[in-house]
């Protein structure tokens, strides 16, 4: 007992045992107790009958039978019809087809919806200023979420947002910060973490969405069986939202604006709304979600409530949602005086009451 409460906090030992976590977040639990195997092991295991070298077209249309044969036989696992060491590890999988889709796209970069076209791999930059993959720290992260936690977290450094108010500024802001890694030190890293007690490894930034082709690539090359973390702005492209697919266990999302306006005008993002909705819808579709909404100063109206109604309207009630108070001024958000406070206590509680409101019935809460 000593060694568990020195691993989890004591909101996450309770979050294990949360009837409505397990309802939304089940197969995540699965896989962090040891007893289903993590998705990204999964796709190892599907064959893809194709010459790596043939054409984009061929390789997407192979793709999409890859992922036929993949829900069938993550069906099958979780089911308990057969076991996933029973499988052979193909010559060509499913996971090694989506890592050089991703490749393809690093020469034309449209990882996410800026769509900048740079061939980053001879040095062009694009929006988010991304070249090689470049991680600013890593380490065990107990402030997560409490059905995370203990979560081994990676942050990259740079970022497809240019929020004003951003607090990993100096990671987000700053892609040439941190060190270059290559996808077989992160795969050691994630293998180390299993070892020492991690649930999950968490990737972020900064935005995980510029190191698709990194981290698929060291999923690939990863052999510890630890649930993969995907804690995203949800700005990327329907190209990324398919690679992504069958891949990672938990969407950690970030749903912040309820308007396009807003987000343009604190964000520096074009289509905001449409982008992230379609891309919510996607990711309930293919995984598990954890809805993160910070709550925004000002910002009830335009955005909070109408992200929580559409949560509860398009995906599902029982939806694990977050709804935060950390909100503070930093970075350039002094020059915005509307957003240059925290949040009111009574700003929180309308929130927590829209929530209810809108039909939610899975809040995230450390209490």
């Amino acid at each position: 007992m000593a060694k568990l409460w020195r691993i989890f906090r004591p909101d996450a030992v309770r979050a294990i045992h949360d009837e409505k976590a397990r309802m939304s977040l089940g197969r995540y639990l699965s896989v962090a107790s040891g007893k289903l195997p993590a998705r990204f092991m999964v796709c190892k295991r599907v064959e893809a009958n194709i010459d790596l070298s043939a054409e984009d077209d061929e390789l997407w249309q192979e793709h999409e039978q890859g992922m036929k044969e993949f829900r069938m036989l993550l069906s099958r696992i979780d089911a308990g019809e057969i076991k996933l060491d029973e499988l052979d590890r193909p010559d060509v999988s499913l996971l090694d087809l989506k890592v050089e889709l991703a490749k393809r796209i690093v020469r034309s970069c449209h990882f996410c919806e800026h769509r900048c076209g740079v061939d980053r791999t001879v040095g062009e930059r694009g929006i988010c200023g991304v070249g090689r993959s470049r991680v600013a720290s890593e380490f065990m992260h107990y402030g997560e979420e409490g059905v995370l936690v203990p979560s081994y977290t990676i942050f990259f450094s740079g970022c497809t947002f240019k929020c004003v108010f951003c607090q990993n500024w100096d990671i987000s802001q700053y892609p040439e910060s941190g060190v270059e890694v290559s996808p077989r030190m992160i795969a050691k890293l994630m293998e180390n973490a299993k070892k020492n007690g991690a649930r999950n490894v968490n990737f972020v930034g900064g935005n995980p969405d510029p190191n698709l082709h990194t981290i698929l690539e060291a999923l690939n090359e990863c052999e510890a069986n630890l649930s993969s973390v995907w804690n995203s702005n949800m700005y990327y492209t329907p190209e990324t939202a398919r690679l992504l697919s069958g891949t990672q266990d938990v969407y950690l999302t970030d749903f912040k604006w309820g308007t396009n306006e807003c987000a343009h005008r604190y964000s520096k993002v074009p289509r905001y709304f449409e982008v992230v909705a379609r891309n919510h819808k996607l990711a309930f579709l293919d995984s598990e979600l954890i809805i993160r909404h910070l709550v925004m100063p000002g910002h009830l109206e335009c955005c909070t409530k109408p992200i929580l109604k559409w949560i509860a309207d398009n995906l599902n009630q029982m939806v694990r949602v977050n709804v935060m108070d950390q909100y503070h001024p930093c970075y350039k958000a002094g020059e915005y005086k509307e957003i240059d406070r925290r949040i009111t206590k009574s700003e929180y509680e309308e929130a927590l009451r829209a929530a209810e409101e809108a039909g939610l019935r899975n809040m995230e809460s450390s209490n």
